[in-house]
């Protein structure tokens, strides 16, 4: 097993990595499926009094998939869809619970030694019912959607297809497809290649100083992802075109994981 240690102390940061990791729990007890990390046990302090740790055992697994990523060892196409369809499938179990994720990337996927893979940390996870989630910090720059980016105070289970979308990349690529360095070089990187949105493309932006921040952003045209990418299967790319798309209402759903 695995194990993970609640943080002690009272300090703002680790309040708030409590309150991260009392939610995981919260939502990993009720969630049983193969791609998906289980929590084994949870090891309480052994007097109230004393309350200062308190660990969760995890079942073990191997490595992530960023490691695998940055290493040396072949993957083949084998490979990238078996991760993809399992990553999918766990996604499509989790979006069916009404949870959006909320920061998938490489490293939160876990792996064995028989490639099977396993969504984890769901300490950013809410349930679509929640009220406040739009408030706090979401999903690694890397792999934030464009309605992420442009502060849009309401979003879907759409952020999550986006991050697929990279991963995929990533996983094809062997690095990350949008390395921006902070927020307007992530939006530069995502017009460049997806182009600049049109006006039916920014529905979802209900903020009229985020539409005109778009429409003032240099303009580009799309790049067709197979004479960019073209090492990449077509099955890959029409894959991940319609998962990277700018308007969120028209991105594929996780309805493929099945």
């Amino acid at each position: 097993m695995a194990s993970k240690q609640l943080p002690k102390g009272v300090a703002p940061a680790t309040r708030i990595d409590a309150k991260r990791t009392l939610r995981e729990i919260k939502l990993l007890r009720h969630m049983d499926h193969d791609n998906i990390i289980k929590i084994k046990d949870i090891i309480p302090p052994p007097e109230k009094e004393k309350f200062n740790d308190v660990y969760i055992a995890y079942e073990l697994m191997d490595t992530d998939l960023h490691q695998i990523i940055r290493s040396s060892q072949a993957l083949t196409d084998d490979h990238c869809q078996y991760f993809l369809y399992q990553l999918l499938r766990g996604l499509k179990y989790i979006h069916s619970a009404n949870v959006l994720h909320r920061d998938l990337k490489p490293s939160n996927l876990l792996l064995d030694a028989n490639c099977d893979l396993k969504i984890c940390d769901f300490g950013l996870a809410r349930t679509t019912s929640e009220t406040d989630f739009m408030t706090e910090y979401v999903v690694t720059r890397w792999y934030r959607a464009p309605e992420l980016l442009l502060n849009c105070s309401e979003y879907t289970a759409a952020i999550d297809i986006w991050s697929v979308g990279c991963i995929l990349m990533e996983i094809i690529r062997r690095e990350p497809l949008f390395a921006g360095k902070d927020y307007v070089q992530q939006l530069g990187l995502i017009t460049q290649l997806l182009g600049s949105p049109e006006d039916s493309d920014l529905g979802f932006l209900r903020n009229d100083n985020a539409r005109k921040y778009v429409k003032q952003l240099p303009r580009f045209p799309k790049q067709p992802f197979a004479e960019k990418f073209p090492d990449v299967s077509l099955v890959a790319i029409d894959l991940a075109e319609k998962m990277l798309v700018f308007d969120p209402s028209k991105r594929i759903t996780g309805k493929l994981g099945q």
